[in-house]
C-alpha cells in the first residue's frame, strides 16, 4: 500500500531527535529551526517530558470521558495559572482543526448566529468549519461552504465596523500573529476594536492562538500584547511537544451544557500527561523568559542579513522576507547546511519557529549559514 502523496517530503529519513536537534538514518545532524509547523516547544525527547509519559503510560494511557480524569483537572489548573485564564473553562480535543471546529460552534451555541468574520492570508485548519474560515481556495472542496464567512483586510477598521452593521456577526476569528501567511500581526488597536465590536453587537471574539500561543510570542498567548481578552482561545501545536493534544479556553459567561461539544480521544490521561509535563518544563526552566532573550537576538541578527526586506514577527515566531523566492535558500540550508527551517504563502518569506529552548549559540549556526548562502 502507498502513501496518500499529499506533501512534498525532503528526501530525509528522520529517526530520533534530542533537544533544538534531530538526525536522520545515516546518523546525519540536522538543527531544527521549524519544530514540525511549530510543535516542537520544550525540545525533542526532553528527559522530563518522556519520564511523565512514560510513568502515565504504565498506569493508565486511556479511558472515555465517561469518567472522572483527574489529570485533566491538573492540566487545566496549571494552564490557567501560566496563561492568566484561571476563571476560563478548559475543554479537551486532539488537534488545532478540531479546536477551531470547537470555537466556532461554541459561539453559534451561545449566540443562535452563524456568519463568521475572518481574515485574508488566515489559516485555521482543514477540515469543515475551519477550513471554510480559512483563506485558500486551494484546500476547499465544494463540499467546505464559506459564504457564511466574510474574509477582511487587517486593521482595516472601516470594513470592520460595516461588517457588523451590515451582518448579525455570531464571531470574529483571528490569528493573533498570522503563521502560515508569513508572521503577519494586526494592529494592537485593531485588535481591541474587535473586542468591542464583539462585545457590543453579541458576538464572540475567538483567538486563535495554535501555532502563536503557549509563549512563542514572549507572552503565554501572543494576543496578551494588545491587553485583550477574547471569548475563546483556540490551542494546539505546542501544546503537546509532538502528542496530540489541544483545547479551547472557554469565557465564564458561556455556560456548559450537556451534548453541546464532546470527544472521544481528547483529554486522554496520556495527552494530559503530554500536556502537563510541557506546562511544568515552561514553568521550570524560564522558556517564556527565554524566548523573549533569544528571539530579541534572533530578530536582531537577521535584520543583519544581507537581501532582506523586512523580518516580522515577536519571540520565536519569526519571519524573513528577501527580495527573491526562498526555495533554493532552504534547499540549501537542509542538505548543505542541515538546518530546516520553514516556507509561507509568501514564497520571498522563511519562517521561523523553534523550540523555545534554543539558545544563541544555535542562531549564530543559522546566521553563519544563510549568510555563506548569500555570499556565494
Amino acid at each position: 500500500m502507498k502513501l496518500f502523496d499529499v506533501y512534498p517530503l525532503f528526501n530525509i529519513n528522520l529517526i530520533r531527535g534530542e533537544s533544538c536537534y534531530v538526525y536522520d538514518d545515516k546518523n546525519v545532524k540536522y538543527l531544527d529551526f521549524y519544530g514540525g509547523h511549530a510543535v516542537i516547544s520544550i525540545g525533542h525527547a526532553h528527559q522530563y517530558y518522556v519520564k511523565k509519559i512514560t510513568e502515565q503510560l504504565h498506569q493508565l494511557s486511556f479511558y472515555s470521558n465517561s469518567v472522572q480524569i483527574e489529570i485533566q483537572q491538573q492540566l487545566a489548573n496549571k494552564l490557567g495559572q501560566l496563561s492568566g485564564y484561571d476563571d476560563y473553562n478548559l475543554f479537551l480535543c486532539n488537534s488545532g482543526a478540531e479546536a477551531v471546529e470547537n470555537a466556532l460552534k461554541v459561539a453559534s451555541f451561545y449566540n443562535n448566529k452563524k456568519k463568521v468574520i475572518a481574515f485574508k492570508g488566515a489559516f485555521h485548519g482543514r477540515t469543515s468549519g475551519a477550513v471554510a474560515v480559512t483563506d485558500n481556495p486551494k484546500i476547499k472542496p465544494p463540499i467546505n461552504d464559506d459564504s457564511h464567512v466574510i474574509f477582511l483586510d487587517f486593521n482595516d477598521e472601516e470594513s470592520l465596523q460595516n461588517a457588523f452593521l451590515q451582518n448579525e456577526i455570531c464571531a470574529v476569528i483571528i490569528e493573533p500573529i498570522q503563521g502560515v501567511n508569513g508572521i503577519y500581526e494586526p494592529n494592537v488597536d485593531y485588535l481591541q476594536l474587535i473586542q468591542k465590536l464583539c462585545n457590543e453587537n453579541n458576538a464572540l471574539f475567538i483567538a486563535d492562538e495554535i501555532q502563536c500561543g503557549y509563549g512563542r510570542s514572549g507572552k503565554f498567548f501572543a494576543h496578551q500584547f494588545a491587553n485583550v481578552q477574547p471569548d475563546v482561545i483556540t490551542m494546539a501545536k505546542g501544546m503537546g511537544n509532538g502528542f496530540p493534544i489541544a483545547g479551547i479556553l472557554i469565557h465564564p459567561k458561556i455556560a456548559a451544557k450537556y451534548g453541546m461539544l464532546g470527544t472521544t480521544f481528547g483529554g486522554a490521561p496520556l495527552a494530559c500527561a503530554a500536556g502537563l509535563a510541557v506546562l511544568e518544563v515552561i514553568e521550570n526552566e524560564n522558556l517564556i523568559e527565554n524566548t523573549i532573550k533569544v528571539g530579541n537576538y534572533l530578530i536582531e541578527q537577521c535584520k543583519q542579513l544581507s537581501n532582506v526586506i523586512e523580518v516580522r514577527g515577536k519571540g520565536l515566531m519569526i519571519g524573513i522576507e528577501f527580495d527573491f523566492p526562498i526555495k533554493e535558500l532552504r534547499d540549501k540550508l537542509v542538505y548543505e547546511h542541515h538546518i530546516f527551517v520553514g516556507n509561507s504563502n509568501q514564497p520571498n518569506t522563511l519562517r521561523l519557529l523553534p523550540s523555545l529552548t534554543i539558545t544563541k549559540t544555535e542562531v549564530d549556526i543559522l546566521i553563519d549559514a544563510i549568510s555563506k548562502i548569500l555570499t556565494k
